[in-house]
């Protein structure tokens, strides 16, 4: 199966291949030839699947066409992708300059996300943009202070739309939505990871009866690139055996995932003073330094990246190959998005999750959610201890013990937006975006 088969432009698949987009994958061979076609998509597929390209190249296409009919120089915005996070922002629109710079030419995108001021994306959208790239709240203020018309677009991308959902963006999304042609005017593409049930609600009001259904079944947990191993020991010990692990792996990149800002900044501190190339990385960093951590990290400036959920999607690395849960993720679903960091590509990968004896009924939730046959080993050198809380929530607790039985603010702020999408839909925490 090549690019072309599928229905793109010669130039334009010789392009992703230079981009190191060989031969699609499953979700690529499904949904591009019904993008391209016009219709709607309803488009499941787990983290690193290649969900991002499998939209952005036939965007690229229907630019390419609109292009040719002598709309040269005129920019009319005709596709707005919604995105839930800065990083997955500035991820597509990475891909749209790499294929564009193929092509030797590309459009006009504007990448508008928080954290960052809006006096330079206001600018940016002078004369016009042919793509927009946003995260709802941020469009939105955009909207508020310029002449920024959405009523021209012909496709409406939700990519990640159940982190979407889940960071609230319900309200925000209803908003964009009074700002865009109505569905039978325009093509849809509702891209996910899980059909979580704020997603599926979302269906009937987003797509067009006609809609492609695409779901690709497998996930990393089957995907036999990564391997995943679990170690059993006393919280107090990690630290310890997360040095010897940098050791062992001396080298080799390492994605660390810490439940928290004070972990991550905690945990890289300890391993720096020791003398390992460690830093942090989170939510409460600047726009700026986020991204300059990132390209470091990339570039191998830093062997270990300590970080909280915050990079469990949209970020990828080229050839990572270890994922450590130093902490565990607060959901079985963020388990799959954490790992998934590792083994891309068909290139071998290696998640490690360390499990405590206060987080052993969570891991047996995670592993029981997932389908898991991970056995948990102990070491010698680090005996168990630590005694099993007299009161660990049950299996089926749902909160997993990571934050106590008590909802956090921000939890309750999600539950209220996901119950708003769908009155039966429940939620699942993730933290620090």
């Amino acid at each position: 199966m090549s690019f072309t088969s599928l229905g793109l432009a010669p130039s334009l698949a010789h392009a992703a291949q230079a981009h190191g987009l060989i031969a699609p994958t499953a979700i690529q061979t499904q949904a591009i030839p019904a993008i391209l076609d016009g219709r709607d998509l309803l488009g499941c597929a787990p983290t690193g699947s290649g969900k991002t390209a499998a939209y952005v190249l036939p965007l690229m296409q229907a630019w390419m066409l609109s292009d040719a009919a002598g709309q040269a120089g005129r920019h009319e915005t005709q596709a707005l992708i919604l995105v839930p996070t800065r990083e997955l922002a500035t991820q597509v629109a990475e891909l749209v300059y790499f294929v564009g710079e193929a092509l030797g030419r590309r459009p006009k995108v504007a990448v508008l996300t928080g954290g960052v001021s809006i006096n330079p994306q206001l600018l940016a959208l002078r004369g016009g943009v042919d793509l927009v790239i946003a995260t709802p709240g941020r469009l939105l203020d955009v909207v508020a202070h310029s002449k920024l018309r959405l009523d021209t677009i012909s496709t409406l991308v939700l990519d990640e739309a159940d982190r979407l959902m889940d960071l609230g963006f319900a309200e925000e999304l209803q908003s964009v939505l009074a700002l865009v042609p109505p569905r039978e005017q325009r093509q849809t593409l509702l891209l996910s990871a899980t059909f979580a049930p704020a997603v599926q609600a979302l269906v009937p009001t987003l797509l067009r009866a006609t809609h492609e259904k695409v779901e690709i079944a497998s996930t990393h947990l089957q995907d036999a690139t990564i391997v995943q191993e679990a170690y059993y020991l006393d919280a107090a010990k990690r630290t310890a055996w997360l040095r010897e692990l940098v050791t062992q792996y001396a080298g080799q990149r390492m994605l660390v995932f810490v439940a928290s800002r004070y972990s991550a900044e905690h945990v890289a501190n300890k391993l720096y003073d020791k003398g390992i190339s460690a830093t942090a990385f989170h939510g409460e960093l600047s726009q700026g330094a986020r991204q300059q951590v990132l390209q470091e990290f990339r570039s191998s400036q830093w062997q270990v990246l300590v970080t909280t959920d915050l990079a469990a999607r949209g970020i990828h690395v080229e050839a990572l190959p270890l994922v450590i849960n130093y902490d565990l993720p607060r959901s079985p679903t963020d388990y799959t998005h954490r790992i998934g960091r590792t083994g891309r590509a068909g290139i071998s990968g290696l998640a490690i999750s360390l499990v405590t004896p206060a987080s052993l009924a969570h891991w047996k939730l995670i592993a029981k959610r997932n389908g898991l046959d991970v056995a948990l080993q102990t070491l010698d050198q680090y005996p168990v201890t630590e005694a099993v809380p007299a009161h660990a929530p049950s299996e089926d607790a749902g909160n997993g013990g990571i934050k106590g039985k008590r909802m956090s603010k921000k939890d309750k702020l999600r539950a209220a937006a996901a119950q708003a999408a769908s009155p039966q839909a429940p939620t699942e925490g993730n933290s620090d975006v």
